[in-house]
């Protein structure tokens, strides 16, 4: 199982993501629905669950209920969503969903390889 779980939608997002995985050392699983991010959050006893999930609120595929449902199932893995910085309803939601961290989305491509060494510590 990969190192980091990212809910991401964007193609052109999804590729920086890897890029900068991949330059870390760091493995990293992109899947661009939220069926599929709770379904990869959650996997089956014989593999290992990622260490920290990423979430694109603004995908398109139901990012916020993944994490609500997450959340409502006992998720303990550090959870950080980012979205465009004028949405502060919907980063209040993603919050209350159980997200440690909500952050603007130039400050998470900014950051994003301090963010992906977090699974390295």
């Amino acid at each position: 199982m990969a190192d980091v779980l990212a809910l991401v939608d964007d193609l052109f997002f999804q590729s920086k993501m890897a890029e900068t995985a991949r330059h870390l050392g760091v493995t990293l699983q992109t899947v661009s629905t939220g069926a599929a991010f709770v379904a990869a959050a959650a996997p089956p006893a014989t593999q290992t669950a990622p260490r920290l999930l990423l979430v694109d609120l603004n995908a398109r595929q139901g990012a916020l209920e993944a994490i609500e449902s997450l959340h409502a199932a006992g998720n303990q893995l550090p959870v950080i969503a980012f979205l465009s910085h004028v949405q502060v309803e919907l980063a209040q939601r993603a919050r209350a969903a159980g997200c440690q961290q909500v952050m603007p989305r130039s400050q998470f491509a900014a950051g994003l390889a301090d963010i992906l060494r977090q699974v390295k510590t």
